[in-house]
């Protein structure tokens, strides 16, 4: 009897997984356990094994592809067995097992049957038909403020409908309207790249055929060679939610500096402490950490999130931690930081941070941050302009630490000290009271020790 393989549903918050390489092809035998492909998520990756012993029947997505969680990807079985009831999407699929995503806002907590028909999943169809199932009244909203014609989205609620997760994906690929073309927007399609400057999408786009994208001339006439290197997994995803972040908030940037002395000598105690205390490799970005974990409880505006014009003001501190990896950035997340120790909190930012450059990090350990840290000072950068993590509303950057003149007395004095860049979204955070969280984290940075006492 043929059984199916299904793209695993790799965490809570993952509706698509990537197919990136087959370890077999069809008709190769395998064994319960092998190792049939390796998946990824936009920010891990996972092995998937063969559910059952056979002959590998069926493939039916290439790699690259991008296929939602619980779709079968392929068949195992003896040879010969009919597969097309098998096949997602096709003319036959009558026992397709693809669960589809809940918006638990709109439809409550209760899951579907898992003999539910497959959802389209949320993109801008070329050809969208004239009528809609129904668009939700949030989801309507949300389309008609930010131009968005709903005739081009394909539903991911119950029977197609539209609602508000729909239409905050076509944002996040969209590329900016200028004013006049945004005015024009109905139920009409918006092209994905248009001739504007930097790909504005333009009312002449709106109005005009377009045979050929733009981006297809870039390399038209160069002799020499280039590489394509299309965008996918981890970078695509990154590429869509740097652009949402910076459309669809009012970001402003905030710079300060901390006397970096304390923290520079008590890192040199703890290098010199006994290796059984498990001290020497507690960093000055894990005083940081910490820090913030204690400071943002005196600023609560800024441990929180903003979405559907709600503000959610967390109590505990969820710190999520920029990581650099070969494949690309990942922000895993300390749970309740506001809580553990140094020590803790350098421990589980080490182990978080080895799990994303491993390929080994869960999706719903990279979900749930009310405020992020990026760190760039090992790079010798002094200030920078973090993006926000949405729907966080603030991201602290740190630099390097360097010498500062300050005047003490009648003399000026080189005095080491760490660069700190706040960005806000300005939405929802003031300036003012931005500015007092810094000051009180320089001040918590400049007597470290004390801190710790407290």
């Amino acid at each position: 009897m043929a059984t199916a393989v299904i793209m695993p549903r790799l965490g809570n918050s993952v509706e698509n997984c990537l197919i990136a390489t087959w370890k077999l092809q069809k008709g190769d035998s395998v064994a319960e356990g092998d190792i049939i492909c390796e998946v990824e998520t936009d920010k891990a990756t996972m092995e998937v094994e063969a559910p059952a012993s056979g002959t590998v029947l069926a493939l039916f997505f290439d790699e690259g592809a991008e296929v939602p969680v619980l779709t079968n990807i392929a068949v195992i079985g003896e040879p010969g067995e009919d597969v097309t009831s098998f096949q997602p999407n096709g003319a036959a699929d009558s026992a397709s097992s693809l669960v589809p995503p809940v918006d638990s806002q709109e439809m409550g907590s209760t899951p579907p049957d898992g003999n539910s028909q497959p959802k389209p999943m949320p993109v801008l169809a070329a050809d969208a038909p004239t009528t809609r199932p129904g668009v939700s009244p949030r989801a309507r909203r949300l389309a008609e403020a930010k131009g968005i014609g709903v005739a081009q989205l394909s539903g991911s609620g119950p029977g197609g409908r539209i609602i508000e997760r729909d239409v905050q994906a076509a944002l996040a690929t969209q590329q900016p309207l200028t004013p006049l073309a945004k005015s024009l927007v109905r139920d009409g399609i918006i092209p994905a790249v248009g001739t504007g400057l930097g790909g504005r999408v333009t009312a002449k786009d709106l109005t005009a055929p377009h045979e050929q994208s733009p981006v297809s001339t870039l390399t038209a006439g160069v002799t020499d060679e280039v590489e394509a290197i299309p965008l996918k997994g981890v970078r695509k995803v990154i590429a869509e939610r740097m652009l949402a972040s910076l459309q669809t908030t009012a970001q402003l940037t905030l710079s300060s500096y901390a006397d970096a002395r304390a923290m520079l000598a008590y890192r040199q105690r703890l290098k010199a402490s006994d290796d059984s205390l498990g001290l020497q490799r507690i960093t000055i970005n894990d005083f940081v950490l910490l820090a913030v974990s204690r400071v943002l409880a005196q600023h609560p505006a800024l441990n929180a999130l903003f979405e559907a014009d709600t503000i959610y003001q967390y109590r505990n501190v969820h710190l999520a931690v920029a990581v650099d990896t070969p494949r690309g950035l990942m922000v895993p997340v300390i749970r309740n930081a506001s809580t553990l120790s140094l020590k803790q909190i350098s421990q589980e930012a080490k182990g978080l941070a080895m799990s994303c450059l491993e390929g080994r990090i869960s999706p719903d350990e990279l979900n749930g941050g009310t405020f992020t840290v990026t760190n760039l000072g090992a790079f010798g950068i002094d200030t920078f302009t973090p993006v926000l993590n949405l729907p966080q509303v603030a991201i602290l950057g740190v630099g390097s630490i360097a010498p500062r003149p300050v005047q003490v007395e009648d003399q000026v004095q080189f005095i080491p000290h760490l660069s700190l860049s706040l960005t806000i979204n300005h939405q929802v955070v003031d300036g003012a009271p931005a500015a007092r969280f810094l000051q009180t984290l320089s001040n918590a940075l400049a007597t470290f020790e004390l801190l710790l006492a407290g």
